[in-house]
């Protein structure tokens, strides 16, 4: 049975396959791969196989005034079998070796999956908002 294996984003596939996974699970905010180009330079990217298939999507945001960011994505035919939770475990890890204190995400309002995933995970819900343009509010959440 494969493993599931993470390799960061720092080649043109890693790139195009996080593209992939993030703008499936929020239809609402395409990136371009410039887009992505430019945060593999900010935040930590993580893809995820099982084998050679791309199963998820991982991104920690550095602590910022002790506060860091950490989102996991599946794609919907590998939910429900762990490897969220593995992507979220490995992303803690990584912001709490950069220093994070506080731990928070943000899910699209209509991913009702990573939703209920985050509430597993211990996060409460501290706000709601609209991006300019956007129609589907973000959630953001910090974990208890």
């Amino acid at each position: 049975m494969p493993t599931l294996r993470f390799v960061r984003v720092d080649g043109e596939t890693g790139l195009a396959d996080w593209q992939h996974v993030h703008n499936v699970i929020i239809p609402a905010h395409q990136l371009s791969l410039d887009d992505v180009r430019e945060r593999s330079g900010r935040h930590h990217l993580e893809v995820a196989y099982l084998g050679d298939v791309l199963i998820g999507c991982s991104t920690v945001r550095p602590p910022v005034d002790g506060t860091a960011t950490v989102i996991a994505r599946v794609l919907a035919a590998h939910r429900g079998q762990g490897y969220g939770g593995e992507l979220y475990a490995r992303g803690l890890e990584r912001a709490r070796a950069l220093g994070a204190g506080t731990i928070e995400t943000v899910v699209l309002s209509s991913n009702e999956d990573g939703l209920r995933f985050a509430l597993k995970q211990g996060f409460e819900e501290v706000e709601r908002y609209l991006l300019p343009g956007d129609t589907i509010p973000w959630i953001d959440l910090r974990l208890a």
